[in-house]
Parts: C-alpha cells; sequence; structure tokens
C-alpha cells in the first residue's frame, strides 16, 4: 500500500522547490457538498495528486472540500481531468494565483476535518447552503457604489491590515470563528441595508453570508471567487479596482499585490510597509510586518529576545523550546507587545 503522507524533512522539501526549475500553477477551490466518507475521499485524493505532483493544503469533511494547492504546469490538464470526474467537482471554478512564482508550497497535505472551514456553529438549524446572493466584479463595483451598502471584510485582522476595499468595515478579529457573531451584532442596526461581504476567495462568505441570512438579514450579497476572481474580473476586463494594497495568502508566498498603494507599515520602526515575515526564532514563528531595513538588523526577528536565541546553537535552541517560556506564537499573528507600531 502507498504510504499516504510525507515523511521527508521540510527543510529539504523546501530546498528542492527553491532549486527547482519546473513550472508550476497556484491554484485555490472549494465546494460544499456531502461527502460521506471523507478519509476515503481523502485517500483516494491521495494518491492521485501525489503522482500529479501535487503540493499544497486541503481540508475534506463531511461538508466538503476546500483545497489550496500548486502543480507542474505539465500536469495541469491532467489534473482538471481527474478533479472534474469527481460529479461534485465537475467544472468547478479554480482560483489561479494572481501572482505566482512557483513555490507556494512544498508538500503535499490533505487533512480530514470536522469542519472544511471552523466556525464554531453547533446549530443543526443553520444551513450554510443557503447563502447571500453571489456578485461578479461590476456588480460588486456598481453596488458599492451606493452609499448605503455596507461592505464587510470576512478575513483576520493581519490580512486586512495589508489590504482591503475601500470603505470597508475590518472586523479585529484573529479568527474567522471570532468574526461571525461579532460582525452579527455589528450589523444589527444595519438589517434593511444592502450587505455584501468578501474573503480571499470565497469559502468564508460563503459560510458567513448563510450565517447573516440564518440572523435575520434578508439583503446579503458575497463576491463571488472572491478577491482572487475579483481581481482577475478587473483586469480581463478592464474595470476599476476597488482593492487597495496586497491580498495575503495562506501559503510560502504570504502576499499578492493588487495595487500599488501601501497601506500598512512596519511593525518595528513605522515605515510603509506590507511585507509579512515569521520570526526567525522558530520556538516564536510571530507573524508580524516587517521592512527590508529592519529584517537586516533584526536578523527576521520580532525582538532583542528571539535574535538572541538564534545565535545560540541548534541544541540549545532545541532545549529552549522545551520550555513554556519560549512556546511558539505563530497563531497570534502580530498579537506582541514587542512590536511598537502594530495596531492594537
Amino acid at each position: 500500500m502507498a504510504r499516504l503522507y510525507n515523511k521527508i524533512d521540510k527543510k529539504i522539501l523546501k530546498q528542492q522547490l527553491q532549486e527547482s526549475e519546473e513550472a508550476r500553477i497556484t491554484l485555490s477551490f472549494y465546494k460544499y457538498a456531502k461527502i460521506a466518507d471523507p478519509q476515503a475521499f481523502r485517500d483516494d485524493l491521495y494518491k492521485t495528486w501525489e503522482k500529479l505532483g501535487v503540493f499544497g493544503r486541503t481540508y475534506v469533511a463531511q461538508e466538503g472540500i476546500n483545497a489550496q494547492i500548486s502543480l507542474p504546469e505539465s500536469h495541469f490538464e491532467a489534473f482538471k481531468t481527474h478533479l472534474f470526474s469527481i460529479p461534485f467537482l465537475n467544472n468547478i471554478r479554480l482560483n489561479i494565483a494572481i501572482e505566482d512564482d512557483g513555490k507556494s508550497f512544498y508538500k503535499l497535505k490533505i487533512k480530514v476535518r470536522d469542519k472544511i472551514v471552523a466556525d464554531g456553529l453547533e446549530d443543526d438549524k443553520f444551513d450554510v447552503t443557503k447563502g447571500g446572493k453571489h456578485v461578479d466584479a461590476t456588480a460588486f463595483n456598481e453596488l458599492t457604489d451606493k452609499e448605503e451598502t455596507i461592505i464587510v471584510d470576512m478575513r483576520n485582522h493581519y490580512e486586512s491590515e495589508v489590504g482591503h476595499f475601500e470603505n470597508a468595515i475590518t472586523p479585529d478579529v484573529d479568527t474567522f470563528r471570532d468574526s461571525l457573531p461579532i460582525i452579527a451584532d455589528m450589523l444589527e442596526e444595519h438589517k434593511e441595508k444592502p450587505i455584501v461581504m468578501y474573503c480571499t476567495g470565497g469559502i468564508r462568505c460563503e459560510k458567513a453570508s448563510a450565517y447573516m441570512k440564518y440572523k435575520g438579514f434578508e439583503n446579503v450579497y458575497q463576491l463571488d471567487g472572491g478577491i482572487i476572481e475579483y481581481t482577475r474580473q478587473v483586469k480581463s476586463q478592464g474595470l476599476d479596482n476597488k482593492f487597495k494594497g496586497k491580498n495575503f495568502v495562506f501559503d510560502e508566498r504570504l502576499g499578492e499585490r493588487i495595487s500599488n498603494e501601501v497601506i500598512s507599515q512596519c511593525h518595528q520602526c513605522g515605515a510603509p510597509c506590507d511585507t509579512h515575515v515569521n520570526c526567525a526564532n522558530v520556538a516564536c514563528n510571530l507573524l508580524f510586518l516587517q521592512c527590508d531595513d529592519c529584517k537586516k538588523l533584526h536578523e527576521q526577528c520580532c525582538s532583542e529576545d528571539c535574535q538572541s536565541i538564534i545565535q545560540l546553537s541548534e541544541e540549545e535552541q532545541k532545549e529552549l523550546r522545551k520550555t513554556k517560556k519560549h512556546t511558539n506564537r505563530f497563531y497570534k499573528k502580530g498579537r506582541s507587545e514587542q512590536l511598537t507600531f502594530k495596531k492594537r
């Protein structure tokens, strides 16, 4: 039986990816559908995708599939043939990356989860298929030109910080799970107004718009295909671009530039900056914004403490990682008192 997971050290995989000259395509897709046996479905995907050289992260659950992946350009047609052979995925739209150097993912991970997007909802009456009306880029622009329209960013604070649509509400939340009740409360007084929701590729809005309708909001819309598809349509159709800054992405690139505006600042010196990095101290790994000057000065660390730790030997660092004092802070996503210019 073929091994259905990758056990090669990630450092080796990353080095292989960086040295490879193979042209790769980064894409994402999702679909809410009933999957009777997620584990079997997951295993079948892994067997086929591994042969096609697919890398990336995919979640499978009884409610559907959510995938962010990359694959060799030469295998793209074979991949689509396989994907479209699955009845509920036939002719599904694939959101192709806007800026792509082929280095977005370095290994294949397919995981079975309770849900394809963690929402914290346990209410059986909530139906994710009863979402808001999908709108394309043209309709989105027309709708958001109206003064009464409420635009809501369904992403997390570290995503909207580097880029968002004009006049959008950008909730200061760490997770999608946090955002649903907060946004419902924020918009309670605007129940009669048009509400337009957007996210990276559409999957969070699929669930969020359905949640808002479940909560009694009637005039709910969602940007079809999210920021990625909006940008593609804007470019191909010559439309006015209402998105300012970068689109944060959950892979090695950490961002795609949508417009030339830099709307955020370095968390250490305050200079204009929209480049996310992870702290070089792997026991910290904090995600934050760091300009090139600070990256050089602080050796891609978020603090003096972390900078001193990376000077130690690997064995000494491993010992420190075992202590509570030096636990991984990756999921704090910039929430650190060490960062002077991070919005609190």
